[in-house]
């Protein structure tokens, strides 16, 4: 078997075992969901740790405790968890400076400080409103919804670019990654959830479809890119080794984290003004 082949299957039986376990605790929805996004969230806070500092301090590992406490918080206390969240980033921020203010490298201080924040709202951001949105009534519709947005995108972006691509999207970041790619994407998201409107959620309007689709298709790029922009800024090829054969889980769901806010901002302000 050749190294190529042994990859592939290394990917395929992988996301067989997990997949349908990640499924199943998002179905639960409450506590085993947001333990589910925790988890993830506190994988995320290492990778870019290690990523830009190549190490995680004691400071590190408090960010990263946090991130995976952001997640429980929309199903802890639903009505507080704006102010917990805010109050559990001025803690990282005011221990991040008080950490290198004691210990240094003090030339380093503010740089180390940002990263220990970023670090800390990268993943558990999107994963704390994947959460939040879990919460809402026929949630665990609007859960399939953000990740159809951003599956049927990388999909259909992917098949895309691959049989039509010609003209590059962002060589610089994404040498893979063409226009041709980014209309499709396009038609894999607003396309995917018409799918899901016509069989399984039909309180999703037309409305919906387009708007979530089309912000999708640029959200989810972006986020794309943004995660290979780090990568590229600091020589790695993959963000971590957390999934076998897929890399790290920053390379799994650098979509879905800038997606999952959209779909809860657009699900608790933008819907209702539609009507």
């Amino acid at each position: 078997m050749t190294e190529k082949n042994k990859n592939l299957l290394i990917r395929v039986l992988t996301a067989a075992v997990l997949l349908p376990g990640v499924l199943y605790l998002l179905y639960l929805g409450g506590y085993w969901t947001a333990a589910l996004m925790g988890v993830a969230a506190g994988l995320c806070a290492q990778e870019y740790l290690l990523i830009t500092l190549k190490e995680v301090r004691p400071i590190g590992w408090v960010a990263i405790a946090l991130a995976v406490l952001l997640p429980v918080l929309p199903v802890w206390r639903l009505h507080d968890a704006t102010a917990l969240a805010c109050g559990a980033t001025g803690f990282v921020l005011f221990a991040g400076w008080s950490y290198h203010l004691v210990r240094g490298p003090l030339p380093e201080a503010p740089t180390r400080t940002a990263h220990v924040l970023m670090a800390f709202t990268y993943g558990s951001g999107g994963l704390t409103a994947l959460s939040a949105l879990r919460q809402w009534t026929d949630g665990g519709w609007w859960v399939v919804a953000a990740l159809v947005i951003t599956w049927g995108n990388d999909t259909a972006a992917y098949f895309a670019g691959r049989f039509l691509g010609k003209h590059k999207l962002y060589p610089e970041v994404s040498p893979n990654k063409t226009w041709e790619g980014f209309a499709g994407g396009f038609v894999g998201s607003v396309g995917g959830l018409f799918i899901v409107r016509g069989f399984f959620f039909p309180t999703l309007t037309i409305v919906d479809c387009v708007a979530l689709g089309v912000l999708g298709g640029i959200l989810g790029p972006a986020g794309d890119l943004c995660e290979s922009m780090l990568k590229r800024a600091y020589g790695v090829k993959d963000s971590g080794k957390s999934i076998p054969g897929h890399g790290g889980m920053l390379d799994r769901i650098d979509a879905l984290i800038f997606n999952a806010p959209m779909v809860l901002l657009y699900v608790q302000f933008v819907r209702p003004a539609l009507g």
